[in-house]
């Protein structure tokens, strides 16, 4: 008699890898996590390159592995994912940017990518520049969570094919948008010219009138990255027969758990930066555990740490993470659980790398493997070995004893 398929879930600690550098650890390592390392007792280790070893994933191209997809043969760009996790209307022609709030001088040089991580006013700022037209052209803008925000260019004879006008580091000069081919030309100078137009237009609004008299840093600039039209993904129902629940706070997860086919409502409370309500995250999976098969929860605030630096938050972070796990322990016992990164962000780069990450899978039918900890080193000596990202997901399914046959 065959068995009841299980349900899998799936937690996503968004750059949780990282490289020695405190007393020779690493956060994981350095981290006290009772409840993840009791789940690494229970269960099977090993460590995964995402999409190859020392290529350093996206947020996007790391999720779309972690889903099972081939980032090579789907991934169009950044900026669709974004916009479609905030809700924006992409229609077929659009181009979509990944943005930035961000603070330049007269000269467009740019002092901080991140405005401060401005927690306010940006509904503010970014009506004024919704709606705008150049040359027939159309530019929408949505901000997101604290200084990010999504772009979308809507027009006759658009091209996604045009570098980023976001040159990813302070202290240089924000970048001219250059084609990538003769028929993006257009494009890429109407870019140019929202980039030059919304810094006149940001520079005289009334919240960063106020933002200089408190001393603060000015959200005068947007900053464009990672242009791409909506690209077509066969559902994870489709392709696997699991309904599923993405459960993160941050747009462009959402987004593609959408085009994936996931349902990825909002949260109260639990947003993409560090004061995310854990609790509600872990909870949400709790309340809807009967509806769904699949749940993918994505945790943002190991990543925030790594690109601020924050060895010692990390550390907390991580820890606040297993505390709030713990809480739903039981909810665990009869699901296939599994715990990995999308990509390391080391405190000593601030940066994405292509240093491989830990997972663990636990559940009833998973084979014990003497692992006893959850980081970095415990994990590579484990039973899984070293695997890809897109490999994750059809483990996960044989585990749930949702796997079919191939051959006779």
């Amino acid at each position: 008699m065959a068995r009841e398929p299980k349900k899998i879930l799936l937690l996503i600690l968004d750059g949780v890898g990282d490289r020695p550098s405190k007393n020779g650890k690493t956060p994981l390592q350095a981290a006290k996590h009772p409840n993840i390392d009791s789940l690494a007792r229970s269960g099977s280790s090993g460590i995964v390159d995402i999409i190859s070893p020392g290529v350093p994933p996206g947020s996007d191209t790391s999720h779309l592995a972690l889903l099972g997809y081939d980032p090579y043969q789907v991934y169009t760009g950044r900026g669709p994912f974004e916009a479609i996790g905030l809700g924006m209307d992409v229609r077929p022609g659009d181009i979509a940017f990944r943005c930035n709030f961000a603070t330049v001088d007269r000269n467009m040089i740019i002092k901080d990518r991140r405005a401060g991580r401005i927690d306010s006013g940006t509904e503010a700022l970014a009506r004024t520049l919704n709606g705008m037209e150049i040359d027939g052209v159309r530019f929408y803008l949505k901000p997101g969570v604290e200084h990010r925000c999504a772009l979308i260019m809507r027009g006759t004879g658009l091209s996604p094919d045009v570098s980023d006008v976001d040159p990813h580091v302070e202290g240089a000069h924000v970048l001219e948008s250059q084609p990538r081919s003769s028929s993006a030309r257009r494009t890429a100078a109407l870019l140019n010219r929202f980039t030059g137009r919304s810094h006149e237009v940001l520079s005289v609004h009334k919240v960063n009138a106020m933002r200089r008299q408190k001393g603060l840093l000015e959200a005068n600039a947007i900053l464009a990255r990672g242009a791409g039209v909506v690209p077509h993904l066969p559902s994870l129902r489709d392709r696997t027969g699991m309904r599923g629940l993405c459960i993160a706070g941050i747009p462009i997860i959402k987004g593609i758990g959408r085009l994936a086919g996931l349902d990825a409502p909002s949260v109260k409370g639990a947003t993409g930066s560090m004061d995310t309500d854990l609790d509600a995250k872990f909870g949400a999976f709790v309340k809807k555990k009967a509806k769904y098969d699949f749940f993918l929860i994505n945790v943002k605030g190991t990543d925030v740490c790594g690109h601020d630096g924050d060895f010692d938050g990390k550390v907390k972070f991580i820890e606040r993470v297993d505390a709030s796990l713990g809480k739903v322990s039981r909810s665990l016992s009869d699901v296939i659980f599994a715990i990995t990164g999308d990509h390391s962000t080391p405190v000593t780069v601030r940066d994405h790398s292509g240093d491989p990450l830990p997972l663990c899978i636990s559940g009833e039918t998973v084979r014990r493997d003497g692992v006893s900890r959850f980081d970095e080193v415990s994990c590579a000596r484990g039973g899984l070995g070293r695997i890809r990202g897109k490999d994750i997901l059809p483990i996960l399914m044989d585990l749930a004893d949702r796997s079919e046959k191939f051959g006779a």
